[in-house]
């Protein structure tokens, strides 16, 4: 089988690594957005124009490879460009893509996504907040979201809430698009990790207000335009995040062959091991790209997760007893600086739960794809 991109893409990677070579990202954020937007490389996947430049599935892989191996910042935009926007164009009114689109591709506006609650983490049919109709033609959204990533930044939000007050699990759910800029409505709380680090938070709405206009695919249809949502967060995305994987695998290779670790036939078949998966991931991806296959989705987060879990422990192995050596002000309030080999550890223990758990993505398979009986459910 060949998994080359073609030669279309192939000339696309060449202009995106002479402009990234142009545009150092600095420290990312807001004003990146705008610079990548200006040159019209924020929606490259989307089917309308909106000032975005268009490229099919090859040349957004070479994009987003490119972007990886330059060492670009990470994105403050890419849950409105990858999650928000192909939603619109599939389920949002003409209106809403006018509205939110341009924005989007321009740069000038930044989404989060409030989905998980307390209660309702990987059972999302669990949430309990709320949107009631208010006197003024809109909603009134009350109720607590957490693991909100970006919501610190983030101007507006898509919010999963339930608009029939008498409905159960699935039914009577709608996906508002709130305003963030509410301070006496909302409430953004930083949740620090075992970095140091807080790109997760808590918000609170109290009584937000959303439009009646800003309901997505229509009242009570949220829980289809929500799995439709969660759809677009792989594909692509899996093959640009393996860029990144492969930077640190060959930090630990550098390390192990300085250290003299790979004089250690147990570490070697490790190394070795991550190598050949790491492989494997590449080729899986590249088969499945633009496919519909149920479980392809569900088997990607399966073999990335426990990927870099596995290499986050590898890395600590090879560093030996000084990984476990904390800096100057390790018992002091966070953020306190980690080593790479530190945050690499740590942050990896959640691969395996956020964007769906382990245990989730056997239940899709195994139900949907496998057709297995279900679960029994408590």
């Amino acid at each position: 089988m060949d998994f080359s991109l073609g030669p279309a893409a192939e000339t696309f990677r060449a202009e995106a690594r002479a402009w990234l070579a142009e545009h150092p990202g600095g420290t990312g954020g807001q004003e990146w957005e705008r610079t990548l937007g200006a040159d019209g490389w924020i929606g490259l996947a989307w089917k309308g124009e909106y000032g975005n430049r268009h490229a099919d599935l090859a040349q957004q892989v070479a994009w987003g490879e490119e972007y990886a191996r330059a060492g670009a910042p990470g994105r403050a935009g890419h849950i409105g460009e990858n999650l928000l926007a192909p939603t619109l164009e599939t389920h949002g009114s003409l209106a809403q893509q006018d509205r939110f689109l341009p924005a989007i591709a321009r740069g000038e506006e930044l989404w989060c996504q409030g989905y998980s609650e307390p209660g309702a983490g990987s059972d999302l049919a669990g949430i309990r907040t709320t949107a009631e109709r208010d006197g003024d033609g809109g909603y009134r959204v009350t109720g607590q979201k957490i693991w909100t990533s970006l919501a610190h930044e983030a101007d507006w939000c898509f919010v999963l809430a339930r608009t029939d007050p008498d409905s159960r699990r699935h039914h009577g759910l709608s996906l508002l698009l709130v305003p963030m800029r509410q301070p006496d409505r909302i409430e953004v709380r930083p949740i620090r990790q075992l970095t140091g680090t807080a790109e997760f938070n808590e918000v609170w709405f109290d009584g937000a207000h959303a439009d009646a206009g800003h309901i997505v695919g229509g009242a009570g249809n949220g829980w289809r335009v929500a799995m439709a949502l969660l759809g677009y967060e792989r594909g692509v995305s899996t093959l640009v995040q393996q860029i990144g994987f492969e930077r640190e695998l060959s930090g630990v290779v550098a390390q192990a062959a300085a250290s003299g670790a790979t004089g250690d036939p147990a570490v070697r078949d490790r190394i070795v091991r991550q190598w050949a998966e790491l492989k494997m991931m590449r080729w899986n991806a590249l088969r499945t790209l633009g496919t519909t296959d149920p479980a392809a989705p569900s088997v990607a987060k399966l073999l990335w997760g426990g990927w870099h879990q596995r290499l986050g422990e590898l890395a600590v192995a090879v560093r030996g007893a000084a990984a476990t050596a904390g800096p100057a002000d390790w018992a002091q309030e966070a953020p306190y600086e980690l080593d790479e080999t530190q945050r690499l550890l740590l942050f990896s223990r959640a691969d395996t739960i956020y964007g769906g758990s382990d245990e989730i993505q056997r239940t899709i398979i195994a139900e949907r794809v496998l057709g297995l009986p279900k679960e029994p459910r408590g």
